[in-house]
């Protein structure tokens, strides 16, 4: 329970703060193109590569991986999450994997996105 509180305060948090932000850059830049998004996810993947190498170089317990990174981050962009896990393969050395989870994840995220909206008869 004390687990699922951290993530769930985390999200809260987190999601306040991505729609807060993207608004901020989107009303500034005055653009039809999606920079407050690509900013948010921008901004989260430099926060969880700083938070997690923080957390493994300090040791620090799990519960602030729970808050900081599934809850705080999943909650502000999960493109971080993404990107992280593509990360740690190519740190690992698995290339193919790397390549395979980035272009699955593009490919059928889209196709699965345009096919929820074909359902409707969106174009």
């Amino acid at each position: 329970m004390k687990t699922l509180l951290l993530i769930g305060s985390g999200s809260f948090v987190g999601g306040v703060l991505r729609y807060l932000l993207s608004q901020l850059i989107q009303i500034k830049t005055d653009s039809s193109f999606p920079v407050g998004t690509l900013g948010v996810n921008i901004v989260g993947c430099f926060l969880i590569g700083l938070i997690v190498g923080y957390i493994d170089k300090e040791n620090l317990g799990v519960e602030w991986r729970f808050l900081l990174v599934t809850g705080l981050l999943g909650g502000f962009t999960t493109f971080s999450a993404f990107s992280m896990e593509s990360i740690n393969l190519l740190r690992e050395g698995q290339i193919g994997f790397a390549l395979s989870y980035i272009a699955l994840s593009i490919i059928l995220g889209l196709s699965a996105t345009f096919f929820a909206f074909s359902i409707f008869g969106n174009k």
